[in-house]
């Protein structure tokens, strides 16, 4: 998978390359500067099929807007990853103490019925299994 990433790129900087050399055509353009125009314009559009076919590789790759978001910004792209993995990390924690404190809580609410309720919480233990303290 990676190789079709480093091929994506690989088009990708060629065609900024002579995106790049096509723009100083332009700016000092000249009539006798009118064929490597029109060279740098036909490697535009063969850039352009190149990374089309590189398209049709990667077709199966999803990108979150977010991330364009990021480049939008001048953010790094690779922050987004570094921060969902943060919120997921926090989300975790959070959602092991509630689950933390949902088990003492049972474990509690056994005890405290078994001591009022004896017989039926015999009767809960032996139909679901609860090795809750008596």
């Amino acid at each position: 998978m990676a190789e079709k990433f480093d091929n994506l790129e690989e088009h990708l900087e060629k065609f900024i390359e002579n995106i790049r050399q096509l723009g100083i055509i332009v700016s000092d353009f000249q009539p006798s500067s009118q064929a490597g125009l029109n060279q740098k314009l036909n490697f535009m559009i063969s850039g352009l099929q190149d990374i089309e076919k590189c398209r049709q590789q990667l077709h199966e790759i999803n990108v979150p807007l977010e991330v364009f978001e990021y480049i939008d910004q001048g953010r790094n792209p690779q922050l987004y990853t570094k921060e969902c993995l943060e919120r997921a990390l926090a989300r975790n924690e959070q959602v092991k103490g509630k689950i933390d404190t949902l088990t003492k809580f049972k474990s509690l609410l056994i005890s405290e019925l078994s001591k009022v309720f004896p017989e039926d919480m015999a009767k809960y233990k032996a139909i679901h299994g609860e090795d809750a303290p008596s």
